[in-house]
């Protein structure tokens, strides 16, 4: 939660932080500001709402510098407000940080600067590091920064600027909470997340747990916390900047939803193999033989990436006859999880950042539980420290509701399920060559589906006026349900909840009547009979019944209100077909009730904060 971004050239700072802080907004957008040094002079200006209010504020009131910080906040300590907004100063404005985390102990400190005649102007846990640093200004800045460091308790990611180093950008890394170091030509970038470097580099470094970076125009020195020199090269990403652009959609959210085909292929591309058949997933960092010895599976995610997990544990008990857990990681290590070395831990995660996730991975590693993560960044926390990853290849993901992420990591549990079950031999060879022919093919029935996102937006006109909605879905498709219902939820605030179907009548068929929309998964498949019995249970009470069918069903044809049709595909692989409608018609909700589509309130995109 928050986006940090940072500069150090001869150019003018604010040019480059005002594009980052845009392309980060998804990580908060409660309030925005920026602080730059010019002629030995600390320049603030910060305002509650978007980026756009802070890009107002400078219009009439502009600054300038070639050294800056800026910073879009999502507020955990202080409500909204100009004070609580980043940039954070100490006492006589020599300093000023913006940061990401929560500082836990800050109660503590504040009282300790307080009595030293230290004077606050904010709610916030941030400035106290503000004042931690003034009270070290004549150590430097890099002295007083690590000393700060010490002196805070929990995760968090913080950079800074003083007059007392002009030419200097110092950043430091805690726990969960990402920085990434971008190389330019005669200038250096920092960021929370690689989309705001993009258009200007792709050779970046990730700031590891416990280190601080001090940045200048020449280039960059890494320590520990304990003041030791790092040695560590930057690497090239190979996300591009137009992958950052809406590129003429009006929502990043459309865009990535109609990049699913291409998201999926990439996903697979070189991974399977059919006529063998294989799987080869180079960086498991497991041999068949690790994965052979294994007695138990545990997925742990939170949200979306829980729904996936949740797809996930059909595929692998069916193809691997392993017995899965899934937990959400939130929950995970408060039920003190029996686990060893022979069960596999597979934490998801679309960033790699999310905290409760990362805490759940400690968690197995430290029961001596082998770990493989599935995530979308290439270097982030959950892939370093992990045993060996799968990465979804899913490229930027920049609305808030994850959509081409989900299905990528659909796509990543089914490919894991695979691997599993052939290194077990447990895995029918046909099975197997039927499940990666039906991927491959996946991505045209995905073309398919998207080509009807005008028919579902004048389904959603009809429906944009409903206050609650029912999901049913059965087997793989009960996930779907859930995810479908989370989708409504979070960008167009109705309120709706996701089923099994087999449990309406065990309670939320209390609630059916002729004002209730129903969706109901209910594509050809091994629960088809089961769930045209719950349509005709939810008839008979008068609901109104959404059902996302196989293509040419005339039989629910006949007993739906409306029909959103899938192309027939593989049983296996229809919860990746039947997401892309979901998504769509909570989309088309949204922006027909005027919501926020990319920035619904109170959400962020990585939660790396527990």
């Amino acid at each position: 939660m928050c986006g940090i971004v940072g500069y150090v050239g001869p150019k003018d700072a604010a040019s480059f932080i005002l594009p980052g802080l845009r392309r980060l907004e998804y990580r908060g957008y409660d309030s925005a500001g920026i602080a730059t040094l010019g002629d030995g002079v600390l320049h603030v200006r910060k305002t509650t709402g978007k980026i756009a209010d802070l890009e107002a504020l400078l219009a009439s009131d502009p600054l300038d510098g070639r050294v800056g910080i800026g910073h879009t906040r999502w507020a955990t300590h202080g409500r909204p407000s100009d004070a609580n907004a980043h940039p954070h100063v100490d006492c006589q404005s020599r300093t000023a940080v913006v940061h990401n985390g929560i500082i836990e102990n800050y109660r503590e400190v504040r009282k300790v600067l307080a009595a030293e005649g230290h004077r606050f102007r904010s709610q916030t846990d941030t400035e106290v590091i503000a004042h931690l640093l003034e009270r070290r200004e004549a150590d430097g800045l890099v002295a007083a920064l690590l000393g700060a460091a010490r002196d805070l308790q929990g995760a968090f990611a913080l950079a800074c600027i003083a007059p007392s180093a002009p030419n200097t950008l110092v950043a430091v890394r805690r726990g969960n909470s990402p920085l990434v170091v971008g190389f330019g030509d005669g200038e250096m970038f920092l960021a929370s997340d690689v989309p705001a470097l993009l258009g200007k580099t792709r050779d970046v470094l990730v700031l590891g747990d416990g280190e601080l970076a001090a940045l200048t125009a020449d280039g960059i020195s890494l320590f520990t916390l304990d003041g030791e020199p790092v040695q560590r090269s930057s690497r090239v990403v190979d996300w591009d900047g137009e992958a950052a652009e809406k590129s003429g959609y009006p929502h990043f959210m459309l865009k990535e939803i109609f990049e699913q085909p291409e998201a999926l292929q990439n996903t697979i591309r070189d991974r399977v193999d059919a006529e063998t058949p294989d799987v080869r997933i180079p960086e498991l960092g497991l041999r068949d033989r690790d994965l052979a010895g294994l007695n138990r599976l545990c997925f742990v995610a939170c949200g979306t990436s829980w729904h996936a997990a949740l797809v996930g544990k059909y595929f692998v008990e069916a193809f691997a006859r392993l017995p899965v857990e899934v937990d959400i990681a939130s929950e995970f290590r408060y039920r003190k999880p029996v686990l060893d070395g022979r069960v596999l831990t597979v934490p998801i995660s679309q960033s790699g950042e999310t905290a409760d996730t990362l805490a759940a991975l400690r968690e197995a590693k430290d029961q001596g539980s082998r770990a493989v993560a599935i995530c979308n960044v290439v270097g982030s926390s959950l892939a370093r420290e992990a045993d060996g990853v799968i990465y979804t290849r899913a490229g930027i993901e920049i609305g808030v509701a994850s959509t081409k992420a989900f299905t990528a990591q659909l796509a990543a549990v089914a490919l894991l399920a695979l691997k599993l079950g052939l290194a077990r031999g447990f895995a029918e060879p046909a099975l197997v060559r039927q499940v990666i022919k039906g991927l491959a093919e996946l991505p045209d029935l995905l073309a398919v589906v998207l080509r009807q996102s005008d028919t579902i937006r004048k389904i959603a006109e009809r429906f944009a006026h409903h206050a609650h909605f029912l999901y049913l879905g059965r087997g793989l498709n009960f996930p779907l349900a859930l995810e479908g219902a989370l989708k409504l939820k979070e960008i167009s605030y109705v309120h709706a909840e996701g089923y099994a179907a087999g449990e309406m009548k065990h309670g939320p068929i209390a609630l059916i009547d002729s004002r209730m929309p129903v969706v109901v998964i209910a594509p050809r498949g091994a629960a088809y009979g089961k769930i045209t019995s719950n349509l005709e249970e939810i008839r008979a009470r008068d609901g109104i019944v959404i059902a996302i069918a196989t293509e040419g069903d005339d039989a629910i044809g006949a007993a739906a209100d409306v029909v959103i049709p899938v192309p027939p595909s593989l049983e296996w692989l229809q919860p990746l077909l039947v997401a892309l409608p979901l998504q769509l018609f909570a989309y088309h909700m949204a922006a027909l009730r005027g919501c926020d589509v990319d920035q619904p309130r109170n959400l962020a995109k990585s939660v790396t904060v527990e």
